[in-house]
């Protein structure tokens, strides 16, 4: 079986994400509105907003927008995380990043499965935020027990799906003939279903620990719980929900709204409530469970780790001033206040080396080279037309901001909080890897575009001479 067979491993996530999607809007429509709300805002905005479509395009996102999704899963064992790191592996997707919950109140830690090189993220950027359930911080031995015995006897993937992993490990990739088959193996995963594996007195015991332990303990498999596309102005999203029967999330969670945005900004609908069959001894008994929701994101620039230590003191002020949460118009405004000391231009956020940028050899600067040095600061290449700057992408999510979504979608009322638990080492051996470092990959691309301006330059210098 020859390499030139295979099919990427791009064009794998690229199924795998469409049949996602179309899976989604078939078990919540409401995402079919939320998909056309989005298209809607992103079509308008791209219309009036010229030089943003100009930047979009020339760093190579333009074309990625209508693609973009992330989905969420949350998932029971160790066993559970290492097999769902070998099937994102399929789709070249990897383990980018470390993020602790527990401290919000959440009783899980989780990493974002995801594409890592520049082509990779043009072709389709899809992102799984997965997190992994902590037992160990249910108080009540004899129901963590339970939890675990229940979380033991199920089984996730497909024979088919473990099968074509298997044969991917071996081999190195899947021909044309295997992708439709993995594609819909894969799907059956994260497939809701209405039938609970328990008994409604178990779930109630669980979901009175946390209800997040109820929807990750309770069910055959980790539904995936939302689908979030990509929007360019999510304010105007947020307004306008309501106005197409969408019940909004009162907050943005994030940064403020800017002219430069910066990092993630996320919010959502309502947490659909469904009917579920309970597994009683008598038959099945009929209940409800909370859990799956609609999600938008809009991605402002990656920052590095001078931004991301300004922005998380900025983002802690603003939280704890009086004890208040993230909630209401006056966090609204505290949070734009907090804010004005984060620079609100993308030339003085580079300057400053509080973002991440991709250079490039502008028309000026190619057909100028010869007479250019190579080894002149980009700042001064940038200042004198050589270069463009545009933002990198931030492709990653704020722990603050996840778990004020989970929160919201858990009913609002759980408030429960946990001593700080990070357990990273934990994490990597449950995931049979070491999650790369999201900073460290903005750093390399940065570079890398650095080095590609100093070799053109060096190239036009050449052929001149």
């Amino acid at each position: 079986m020859s390499q030139q067979a295979f099919v990427s491993p791009d064009e794998i996530r690229n199924r795998f994400s469409r049949a996602m999607s179309d899976m989604y809007r078939e078990e919540v429509p409401q995402y079919g509105t939320l998909m056309t709300l989005v298209a809607d805002v992103n079509g308008r905005i791209l219309e009036r907003d010229l030089e943003l479509q100009r930047r979009l395009s020339r760093a190579g996102e333009l074309d990625r927008i209508g693609l973009e999704r992330h989905g969420a899963i949350r998932l029971g064992t160790a066993e559970e995380l290492a097999t769902m790191r070998r099937l994102f592996a399929v789709m070249g997707m990897v383990a980018v990043g470390y993020y602790d919950l527990s401290v919000a109140g959440v009783p899980v830690h989780s990493t974002a499965f995801r594409p890592v090189d520049n082509v990779a993220l043009a072709r389709n950027p899809f992102r799984v935020f997965t997190s992994l359930l902590r037992l160990e911080l249910i108080e009540d031995a004899d129901l963590r027990a339970r939890a675990e015995a229940i979380l033991a006897r199920r089984r996730i993937f497909t024979d088919g799906a473990i099968r074509l992993i298997e044969q991917v490990e071996i081999a190195g990739g899947l021909v044309e003939a295997d992708v439709d088959v993995f594609v819909r193996e894969a799907v059956e995963t994260f497939r809701w279903h209405g039938e609970a594996t328990v008994d409604m007195a178990t779930y109630r015991r669980l979901s009175d620990a946390h209800r997040l332990i109820a929807d990750v303990v309770c069910f055959k498999g980790p539904h995936i719980n939302h689908l979030t596309p990509r929007t360019l102005d999510i304010d105007t999203v947020q307004v306008e929900m309501p106005r197409r029967g969408i019940t909004a999330k009162a907050v943005v969670e994030g940064p403020p709204s800017r002219r430069a945005p910066i990092l993630l900004r996320q919010t959502s609908f309502k947490a659909l409530e469904e009917p579920i069959a309970f597994n009683g001894e008598a038959g099945p008994e009929a209940g409800t469970h909370t859990a799956r929701f609609g999600e938008i994101e809009q991605r402002g620039i990656a920052l590095t780790r001078e931004g991301r230590s300004l922005y998380d003191e900025l983002l802690a002020s603003v939280r704890d001033e009086g004890g208040a949460g993230s909630a209401g118009e006056a966090y609204d405004a505290r949070l734009a206040k907090a804010f004005e000391a984060f620079p609100d231009c993308y030339d003085e956020i580079r300057r400053r080396r509080l973002g991440f940028f991709r250079y490039a050899l502008t028309d000026k600067g190619a057909g100028q080279a010869g007479a250019v040095r190579g080894a002149m600061p980009i700042d001064e290449l940038v200042n004198a037309g050589y270069v463009s700057a545009d933002p990198i992408v931030y492709e990653d999510f704020l722990p603050v901001s996840a778990a004020g979504i989970f929160q919201s979608n858990l009913g609002g009322a759980e408030q429960k909080s946990y001593a700080s638990n990070a357990n990273r080492q934990a994490f990597e051996e449950a995931l049979g890897a070491r999650p790369l470092d999201e900073v460290a990959l903005y750093e390399a691309a940065e570079r890398r575009s650095i080095e590609a301006v100093r070799e053109g330059l060096r190239g036009s210098h050449a052929s001149a001479a």
